[in-house]
């Protein structure tokens, strides 16, 4: 299956503008291997400050614990590319920044990198969701995509708004 496009992503932050508009719930997002293309795809809307708050690239670990606060041993004995550094990166994003829905992506998208524990092309997503109770919720999923780079941070971005719509 090919990557998706310019195009179909747009498409995605459209109907994710649309639901988020409707509900009047807004969006956060952290990024690390996608680096920031999720904003990006989100910002291309019009009016997309509406429901777009903001986003943080937490490329390097220092950023992930500076601007998100996740805990340095999380990093240190799970590594970035992890389901409880994603966790902990979307609920940073929802702390630091507000909003009521947060996605976050951690992954290895080569071409160089990988492990065979890590192999190039897995990505760690996490969705955190604000309740009504101001507690947080979230979920995490891992996908191991095919591609070389581009295709990888294509296919993660498009991954993230999808698990955003299905919030």
């Amino acid at each position: 299956m090919a990557a998706p496009t310019d195009a179909d992503l747009r498409t995605l932050a459209g109907s994710l503008a649309q639901r988020m508009i409707a509900s009047g719930r807004t969006v956060v997002t952290a990024e690390s291997c996608t680096g920031g293309w999720i904003g990006k795809v989100c910002t291309d809307w019009p009016g997309s400050s509406r429901w777009y708050l903001g986003g943080v690239v937490s490329y390097a670990n220092a950023a992930k614990t500076g601007l998100l606060g996740v805990e340095p041993s999380l990093l240190s004995v799970h590594g970035a590319v992890s389901e409880p550094v994603v966790r902990a990166m979307a609920l940073g994003a929802l702390e630091h920044l507000g909003g009521d829905l947060s996605v976050a992506v951690s992954g290895i998208a080569g071409p160089d990198g990988g492990t065979p524990e890590k192999p190039v092309g897995i990505v760690w997503f996490a969705w955190g969701r604000r309740l009504p109770n101001d507690d947080r919720d979230v979920s995490a999923a891992c996908e191991l995509l095919p591609g070389d780079r581009d295709e990888i941070r294509r296919r993660a971005v498009q991954q993230a708004l999808a698990g955003l719509l299905d919030r």
